[in-house]
């Protein structure tokens, strides 16, 4: 049966175990750290705050300036459910969101996925940066995750200008 008291019990019998407070702690540490060093290594752009979600998701934007003035924001993501970081060419808001969606479809956007206008969509262009992420090699996980970021948003940033 599919009622709240028992996945409220399942829960309790995970968090007993221990394990999922482990776990979330890394990541939300590991995020915080990367979020830092990012911010950090890129003065000139605009970090937002950490979003530590609902064990669905976490992240934070480090956005150029130049996508800024768009409305327009890069953001960081952990999906948890699926243990891999994307990166999310996203809206201010929703409705700059869907009329970027709808100026970008049908136009050439490299390997990247177009998103759609729905409920609980909040990208507009989405990339894989890691599958299955290796937490134990936190430096070498940061230096991917920077690289192919920061090729997501020099590819963004031409394809912006192409608009």
């Amino acid at each position: 049966m599919d009622s709240l008291n028992n996945h409220v019990q399942e829960y309790t019998i995970q968090l007993q175990k221990g394990q999922i407070q482990k776990a979330y702690r890394g990541i939300i540490e590991f995020m915080s750290g990367l979020k830092g060093e990012l911010a950090g290594n890129h003065p000139d752009y605009v970090a937002s705050s950490l979003y530590f979600g609902y064990m669905d998701m976490t992240y934070f934007a480090l956005t150029p300036l130049s996508l800024k003035q768009l409305g327009l924001k890069i953001a960081i993501v952990f999906l948890h459910e699926d243990c891999r970081f994307e990166v999310w060419l996203a809206g201010a808001n929703r409705k700059i969101q869907a009329e970027y969606i709808q100026m970008l479809n049908g136009k050439e956007i490299g390997q990247y996925r177009l998103s759609e206008v729905l409920p609980g969509v909040d990208s507009i262009l989405e990339a894989t940066l890691v599958l299955g992420p290796d937490f134990d090699q936190p430096e070498e996980l940061k230096k991917q995750i920077e690289q192919k970021t920061m090729q997501f948003i020099a590819d963004i940033t031409f394809i912006m200008k192409g608009k």
